[in-house]
């Protein structure tokens, strides 16, 4: 097992043909660009991902990001990276004035350093084990009009979206819809979660760039859960359904891991 730690991102890298990523989780900015920022750090980690990093525990090779989506945004092609207009960023004001070509060639130079190590990393997994999957984990806002006013609909708005937009679904169908069924039968606290397929979400820029580089060999899963594990306005953590979210997500390994192995052997 190797850990690495760098200034984007944190790694844990051991055998296993499981990789799980939480590539928002990260809420730190580097000191050049913190006096720059105009969104308030309340809002800021509103946005971000927090939490979702010690989900990634649940696979043997584990990649978290460390510095904030308005830094550098990991899930975003590289070209939009960098939130330059408040239309980047759903209409959120991120600078105090333009952050200017330095600022954004470091982020970016960084995030090349990333995509580099990821593709490094994979090329490895697919060397031993020739196929690999990746649960892509994140998480999203479903309160937004205010922490006393009603939730959002529940029909547009599952507890777990899976995006899957970016693959070939048909090709990967065996890995994809044991996930599922799995996740959705296991007993969260009593009851079933309520798991969906490219309802609010398709998948971002990273599962895309696995799909382009890994095409015959690389399954990422874009994994999005609600933010009722806490309190997204306050950024309270409900401790009990956080660990549980982690085990439903262990639950569905065994079937993963045997899926793609039957795929592999074929």
């Amino acid at each position: 097992m190797e850990e690495k730690s760098g200034d984007l991102w944190s790694s844990v890298v051991a055998d296993g043909n499981l990789i799980a990523t939480a590539i928002h989780d990260g809420h730190e900015v580097r000191s050049g660009v913190a006096h720059l920022l105009a969104l308030p750090e309340p809002e800021r980690l509103r946005e971000e991902d927090p939490y979702t990093g010690s989900w990634t525990v649940a696979a043997g090779t584990r990649i978290v990001g460390r510095r904030s989506r308005f830094e550098v945004d990991l899930n975003r092609p590289r070209e939009k990276a960098v939130y330059r207009t408040p239309a980047d960023a759903w209409g959120l004001r991120v600078w105090r004035s333009d952050p200017g070509e330095n600022l954004i060639s470091t982020s970016l130079a960084e995030y090349d350093a990333f995509y580099s190590y990821v593709h490094g990393v994979l090329t490895d997994v697919r060397k031993r084990h020739g196929m690999f999957v990746v649960f892509d984990l994140h998480s999203y806002n479903h309160r937004r009009d205010g922490p006393d006013a009603s939730p959002a609909d529940p029909a547009a708005n599952p507890e777990v979206n899976i995006g899957t937009a970016s693959m070939d679904r048909d090709r990967w169908a065996p890995v994809v819809d044991r996930f599922i069924s799995d996740l959705r039968q296991f007993d969260y606290r009593g009851r079933h979660l309520d798991v969906r397929e490219n309802v609010k979400f398709r998948g971002g820029h990273f599962p895309r760039w696995i799909h382009q580089q890994f095409p015959d060999s690389g399954c990422a899963l874009a994994i999005e859960f609600k933010k009722f594990f806490m309190d997204e306005w306050s950024g309270s953590l409900f401790p009990v359904d956080h660990q549980a979210i982690l085990e439903a997500l262990r639950s569905t390994v065994p079937g993963v891991i045997e899926e793609v192995g039957r795929l592999a052997n074929d």
